[in-house]
């Protein structure tokens, strides 16, 4: 099963937030934690995700303000905050500050993943499925790509690394990254696969106006080829 949907989980318990991503990488989400506001404020900085689960009570940096900078940056991530602050006041507030659910803790694993499909469903329905670079086209609704008007044949791997480079096309992809793209259950992702995967890519993408630019030390660049 191919990992394809990146959360950041932010949660100061570390008992809670290790329990929360075994189970939820077992669903087949990539998680990243956060242990604090400041740790998980500068992950946003630099990473991309296509959802987050936010606790309100983290040291260093609240989630309130977390998700206030959020939104008066634009950032429509959808977020889901988990919170043990149950008030109906609460959850008013929040909601109204650009939370897209809330969930009051303890909760159900079961009703946590329920909402967070609801959520990402809603998210992609709102966002555009037509992504491109150059003369290379991504359809992330039938997960197709094109090279102009070609159907580009690759394999589920080399797919999910070229989707992780095309999803932050112009920015650095840490070797971590994607290789967190590519965990499959009881299988390992070594260093020199994921080497062996960027060269087959590139040889497939040699008539497509892009390149995948290697960044020594940290990591990969998908970028269009100018003329």
């Amino acid at each position: 099963m191919i990992i394809e949907m990146k959360l950041l989980l932010t949660e100061d318990n570390r008992d809670l937030s290790g329990w929360l991503t075994r189970l939820l990488n077992q669903s087949g989400y990539a998680v990243e934690q956060a242990f604090s506001g400041e740790e998980a404020d500068l992950l946003l900085r630099t990473q991309t995700y296509d959802a987050i689960l936010l606790d309100l009570t983290l040291p260093q940096l609240s989630g309130q303000t977390l998700l206030r900078r959020l939104r008066s940056q634009d950032n429509g991530v959808p977020v889901l905050i988990i919170s043990a602050q149950d008030s109906l006041q609460c959850i008013v507030e929040h909601l109204n500050l650009g939370a897209d659910d809330y969930l009051a803790k303890p909760f159900d694993i079961q009703e946590l993943e329920a909402r967070l499909r609801s959520l990402l469903r809603r998210s992609s329905g709102k966002a555009n499925p037509l992504v491109s670079c150059g003369n290379l086209h991504y359809d992330s609704n039938s997960k197709i790509f094109r090279v102009r008007d070609q159907l580009l044949q690759l394999t589920p791997r080399e797919h999910a690394v070229l989707e992780a480079l095309l999803r932050k096309v112009g920015k650095t992809v840490s070797k971590q990254d994607l290789a967190d793209s590519l965990v499959i259950l009881n299988d390992m992702v070594t260093p020199k696969a994921l080497e062996v995967y960027i060269v087959r890519l590139r040889k497939k993408l040699e008539d497509s106006g892009v390149a995948i630019i290697t960044l020594r030390g940290l990591g990969y660049m998908l970028s269009a080829i100018e003329a």
